[in-house]
């Protein structure tokens, strides 16, 4: 007898209201902008036939927006993960934008030291065990189904890259994880098969990523 087959979608939250290109990280209150729910509602539609038998989001108000839409469509309880929360990172509240952000400031270079761990925030061998084991809960929890975990990117690719065994440490510019976008691990019983990518909402971000 074949071994169940189980998905578990990593999905990053839509589109975040934020004008003044602030790094947010895991700071409180940094919603959905409109562009950024109707996001939510596209992959809700887009996931509308399949089977649906769990969904889990990050604590962070972006990620527990975008998975209304499909806790409603699947008549589901959201359940909060604390293992999808955005990874850490010393940068956070500042301005990032190109040209004139706080990276250009040499009194934040001292934290630039390592790109490899990384030295200005959560590791990368850290971020991808918790989202491993949030992984892991979600195939249990919807073994034969299918789940939906709302993440962030960085933790999403850091995953991706771990559960492919390549280097955890990357380029962010080059990251396939657009908003809005499922990263879905195809398992057979407990044993990984596949990784799919898709962008249901397009695949187009704004100047301020990484959330």
């Amino acid at each position: 007898m074949d071994a169940p087959r189980t998905v578990v979608h990593f999905l990053r939250h839509g589109e975040v209201h934020n004008p003044e290109q602030i790094l947010y990280g895991r700071l409180p209150g940094y919603r959905l902008s409109d562009r950024g729910e109707q996001q939510a509602e596209a992959v809700a539609e887009f996931l509308a036939d399949r089977d649906i038998a769990q969904v889990a989001a990050s604590p962070l108000q972006r990620a527990q927006q975008t998975a209304g839409p499909l806790g409603a469509a699947f008549q589901l309880d959201v359940h909060t993960d604390e293992r999808l929360i955005e990874a850490d990172n010393r940068f956070e509240g500042l301005r990032v934008s190109v040209g004139d952000g706080a990276l250009r400031s040499p009194q934040h270079w001292p934290k630039l030291w390592n790109p490899f761990r990384p030295s200005w925030g959560e590791p990368y061998l850290q971020i991808a065990h918790r989202m491993l084991g949030a992984a892991q809960r979600a195939r249990e929890a919807a073994d034969g189904h299918e789940a939906v975990c709302v993440s962030h990117q960085l933790p999403i690719w850091t995953l991706r890259r771990f559960l492919e065994g390549k280097p955890m440490w990357h380029d962010p510019r080059r990251r396939q994880c657009s908003l809005a976008s499922l990263t879905s691990l195809v398992f057979r019983g407990a044993e990984l098969v596949r990784v799919a990518y898709v962008e249901p909402a397009g695949g187009t971000d704004p100047k301020v990523t990484g959330a």
